[in-house]
């Protein structure tokens, strides 16, 4: 990734215009957050492959919504 939109998703996400998802996991009990994307259309496209991911643990259900936020670390809870 060229450093340009490392430095455009970082100012994005301390102004809380950032997209994040917040994937929720039951069996084990634990919240994801995946981001931060500039677009939704950005999280959108790069989603299925950690949700693929998160599905190789096989927890007992996966819940997901989009929000357009700031965070900060920790982005596993």
């Amino acid at each position: 990734m060229r450093p340009i939109f490392r430095v455009l998703r970082s100012l994005g996400n301390s102004l809380g215009l950032a997209w994040w998802e917040k994937v929720e996991t039951r069996e084990p009990n634990v919240t994801y957050w995946f981001g931060p994307f500039l677009t939704r259309k950005g999280l959108k496209a790069n989603l299925s492959i950690f949700l693929e991911d998160l599905s190789l643990e096989d927890p007992a259900s996966i819940k997901h919504t989009s929000l357009r936020c700031r965070r900060n670390e920790p982005f596993t809870v």
